[in-house]
């Protein structure tokens, strides 16, 4: 249970990153962070508590940059300290990645065991941090390849916002536990957990990533693939009745049409 938004291009974008974060804070109230990229450079600010205590005017205005990614956090891997705030970020060969993650993997201790074999150091308890050594230990050169392959190696319920670089993406696991929308504003696209948060800045909804979609969205516009096996879906009944927000339409309006879905699960945190 945590919230994930992602906006690009737009000039303001730390600035609707703390809007949205302020519209997904039932997601989670233990610790927000955003970080933004401004040419080469990258600036995050994150720390324990609400989104209104983390983020003043002046420190929104020191997040410089026209693509920001930003999270709020309820701990269900990995304990409540500082080390295990998002976005999680690091430096690599292949440049700049932070990752806002929602969800739970179930392969972690095999993946963590895998990386450390391979010189891998582990800096958190989070399974966000797996996400990022996959990427840095890909041996790919094509960064959607990269991504693919990564992604391919992740079993569980997840929904993550990623920044790679001046790129964008947002993608779901091929089941669709966890929500992820879609929306423009003011020619920027936004990545979010809840429509709520487009409905806070105004913004456009289109539609939701669908499960085991990517989605890479760039300065020039999107992309989209679906390159796993498709399976069936099965969303997480627990968004109704305890996660989300009753003013948001996740899973693509479901709702009116939930107990004639054959596929319905629920899984515990």
């Amino acid at each position: 249970m945590c919230g994930i938004f992602g906006i690009y291009p737009h000039k303001d974008a730390s600035h609707l990153a703390r809007l949205g974060l302020y519209a997904l804070q039932h997601r989670g109230e233990e610790s927000s962070g955003i970080i933004t990229r401004n040419g080469k450079k990258v600036h995050l600010h994150k720390a324990l508590g609400l989104v209104s205590d983390v983020f003043d005017e002046k420190i929104i205005r020191s997040l410089r940059g026209e693509l920001a990614v930003g999270h709020v956090r309820y701990s269900t891997t990995g304990s409540s300290n500082i080390k295990n705030t998002q976005p999680f970020y690091v430096k690599s060969k292949i440049g700049d990645i932070a990752i806002a993650h929602n969800g739970n993997l179930t392969n972690t201790l095999s993946l963590h065991q895998e990386l450390e074999n391979k010189g891998a150091l582990f800096q958190t308890s989070m399974d966000s941090e797996i996400i990022a050594h996959l990427l840095a230990h890909s041996q790919n050169k094509d960064f959607k390849d990269t991504i693919i392959w990564s992604l391919s190696k992740l079993e569980g319920a997840y929904s993550l916002v990623l920044m790679l670089n001046d790129i964008l993406i947002g993608a779901r696991d091929t089941f669709g536990w966890r929500p992820l929308c879609l929306g423009k504003f003011d020619g920027a696209y936004i990545l979010a957990s809840e429509t709520c948060a487009l409905d806070l800045i105004g913004a456009q909804y289109i539609r939701d990533i669908q499960p085991g979609e990517i989605v890479f969205i760039k300065k020039d516009g999107l992309q989209f693939c679906k390159p796993f096996q498709k399976t069936h879906h099965a969303f997480c009944i627990f968004e109704y009745i305890y996660f989300a927000r009753p003013d948001s339409n996740i899973f693509e309006h479901l709702e009116g049409r939930l107990f004639n879905q054959p596929k319905i699960y629920a899984i515990s945190e």
